[in-house]
This record gives C-alpha cells, sequence and structure tokens, in this order.
C-alpha cells in the first residue's frame, strides 16, 4: 500500500513537473525570479525529449510499483500516462522533437510576454 501510494505521487510530481517545464513561463508575469527555476527545468525538459531519454522519475515509480506488487511499465511517463490521451497510438522519435521544440517555442511566447508586460507596467 506505501509503494502504492508513493508511486502515485511520484506520478503526480512528474505530471506537475511537465505542466510547469511547458507552462511555468507565466510564473514570470508574477517575478521575473521564477525564470532561476524554471528556465533550468525547461531546458532539462527540452533536453530529455531531444535525446530521447527516460526520465529519471520514470524507474523510480516504477521500482516502487514493483516493490508494492503492481504492473510495471517499459516506457516513459509521457509514453505511459500522457499519449493515449493525446496521441493514441503511441509516439514516435519525431513526435518526441515536437515536444522539445513546443516547450522552447511556448516558453519563449511566454517569456517574451512576461518581459514586455512588466517593462511596460513600470
Amino acid at each position: 500500500m506505501h509503494y502504492w501510494l508513493a508511486a502515485n505521487i511520484i506520478v503526480l510530481t512528474h505530471l506537475g513537473f511537465i505542466i510547469f517545464v511547458t507552462f511555468g513561463g507565466l510564473l514570470l508575469l508574477r517575478s521575473r525570479k521564477w525564470a532561476w527555476v524554471h528556465l533550468p527545468s525547461a531546458i532539462w525538459g527540452s533536453t530529455v525529449e531531444f535525446m530521447g531519454w527516460i526520465c529519471p522519475l520514470t524507474p523510480l515509480e516504477n521500482r516502487l510499483r514493483e516493490k508494492g506488487g503492481h504492473e510495471i511499465y517499459s516506457e516513459d511517463f509521457i509514453e505511459h500516462y500522457i499519449m493515449p490521451i493525446i496521441y493514441p497510438s503511441g509516439y514516435t522519435r519525431g513526435f518526441q522533437i515536437v515536444l522539445g521544440v513546443s516547450v522552447i517555442v511556448i516558453n519563449a511566447v511566454l517569456y517574451s510576454w512576461a518581459f514586455k508586460r512588466r517593462r511596460s507596467i513600470m
């Protein structure tokens, strides 16, 4: 039971991190200090996608599920949980690159918007 709970907390943490990586640039509207946390996170998220790596949270989740006697999976978090929702047939290496580029483009737009907005307020 504890392992199952810990594995699910890892899943929620992973999902939260993905949302932060993708849309965390919006936090710059509140304070530019968020860039110190968000920018390295966005670089890490894009790098994982570009390089085809599996996030370290995925093996941790799998170990916890295995210790708890539950089913584990061989693919990464996005492929296992997110892709069946938005891309049911699985994703290709090319789509992984598109995800990495999307993180960069979304955040470039958000950072630009946040810095222009903050400048116009001052």
